[in-house]
């Protein structure tokens, strides 16, 4: 039964016991009638009546329970539940391709380091992009590729050009312009911003070549800052953290809800990771998609010109404060938005469990009246919330009291 017939279901049995209700009255006032009307009431008459309505109440009690068990089985199966891991499979794999290449890579021998060719193995998902097919995947999978070929579910391969690529957001979009459109079959890429945790979600790629690979878990955090190797020293902001393992050829393959849209892409460049799985959110694929088909990339990423870790309770100490929470800044860029507005970096060090850190700093606690509590929170307000260009203003702790800063955000280089 469709969620839709439910609700229909509902009325037709309230329309059925109040139907019954007003037979029932209009029995017994016929009968209280006919009795005035002749003066005198039948013993017949009256056992008649008596058997209806007893008939038409019990009628009434069986209705009445037929309805609460439909509620009672509707309201233990909620609608738009989604469909089942075998279904989504079945409506997916077909999209799921393999994207192959040969990078460039040193190792080192007896005779010191040498210049090697590496095959590179990773996943990739078919989109539709104004009537146009592309496959997306992770830069790290095409960055410095070779001889690219996209390998379909088939097992027919065909070459691959690369069309544009977002170093900071680990994304490529490639094109098999050779591939029949019988290939195809598209993805639908719906925006992660409505996502929660303990959602359920489904990866599917080529862990270890091991092509069509389906993995399900739930999402175990939102808005993760992750670091790729690919985005030099930036991080890559709003990753999905999920309850499934992504192994070397995962990367780039799509994860999916419980509806079967694609609201991630898997990426295995967390090697430390140890039974958990990381995407980028789809969000950031529908964000840089219009600028990497026309124009190769996607520049728009906001840029502070520091270096900072997360404040704690033993860095509020050394720093005489008992703020515990925000960004303290250990290096500012030379002529970077931060240092053009004045923020300011400690000339004391400290050693906290074996670590070295620049205590009295800045520390930087909110943007735009958003409580900063951490560089997690930090990355994805300045992914998500501006643009380079923008003046924004910084709540900032300096020399224990709270001051405002006026930053004029700049522009990342290319990685």
């Amino acid at each position: 039964m469709t969620p839709e017939t439910k609700p229909r279901s509902h009325k037709t049995f309230l329309a059925a016991v109040i139907l019954v209700l007003v037979l029932s009255s209009s029995f017994i006032y016929y009968g209280s009638a006919l009795a005035q009307q002749n003066g005198t009431t039948t013993n017949s008459t009256i056992t008649s009546l008596e058997n209806t309505i007893s008939s038409l109440e019990n009628t009434n009690h069986a209705l009445q329970a037929q309805l609460s068990a439909l509620v009672s089985n509707s309201s233990s199966t909620p609608p738009n539940s989604g469909l089942s891991p075998q279904q989504i499979y079945v409506a997916s794999d077909a999209s799921v391709v393999t994207v192959q290449g040969d990078q460039q890579a040193t190792v080192n021998t007896i005779y010191g380091p040498q210049n090697t060719t590496a095959a590179v193995l990773g996943s990739g998902f078919v989109i539709d992009y104004q009537n146009s097919m592309y496959v997306v995947t992770n830069y790290h999978v095409v960055a410095g590729d070779s001889n690219l070929t996209v390998t379909f579910p088939d097992g027919n391969a065909y070459p691959a050009k690369v069309v544009g690529t977002d170093p900071y957001s680990d994304l490529a979009v490639v094109s098999v312009s050779s591939a029949p459109s019988s290939e195809f079959v598209p993805l639908q890429v719906v925006p992660s911003s409505n996502l929660t945790v303990g959602q359920q979600v489904y990866a599917i790629g080529n862990p270890y070549g091991l092509s069509g690979s389906m993995t399900p878990g739930i999402v175990s955090q939102l808005g993760r800052t992750i670091q790729d190797p690919v985005a030099g020293n930036f991080s890559v902001a709003g990753a999905i953290q999920f309850s499934a393992p992504i192994n070397p050829g995962n990367s780039g393959g799509p994860l999916l809800d419980a509806t079967g849209q694609v609201i991630g892409i898997t990426t295995a460049t967390v090697t430390s990771s140890q039974g958990i799985g990381f995407a980028i959110p789809s969000s950031a694929i529908l964000r840089d998609l219009p600028s990497l088909i026309a124009t190769g990339t996607y520049s728009q990423y906001s840029y502070l010109g520091i270096g900072a870790v997360d404040m704690n309770y033993q860095l509020a100490q050394a720093s005489g404060t008992n703020v515990t929470y925000g960004v303290l800044i250990e290096s500012i860029v030379a002529g970077g938005p931060a240092a053009n507005a004045g923020l300011r970096v400690g000339t004391t060090t400290t050693t906290i469990e074996g670590s070295q850190y620049l205590v009295g700093s800045d520390i930087i606690v909110s943007i735009n009246g958003t409580k900063i509590v951490n560089q997690d929170a930090l990355s994805n307000y300045l992914a998500q919330s501006t643009v380079p260009g923008q003046t924004v203003q910084l709540g900032v702790i300096r020399s224990g009291s709270l001051t405002t800063v006026s930053l004029v955000l700049g522009t990342r280089v290319p990685a």
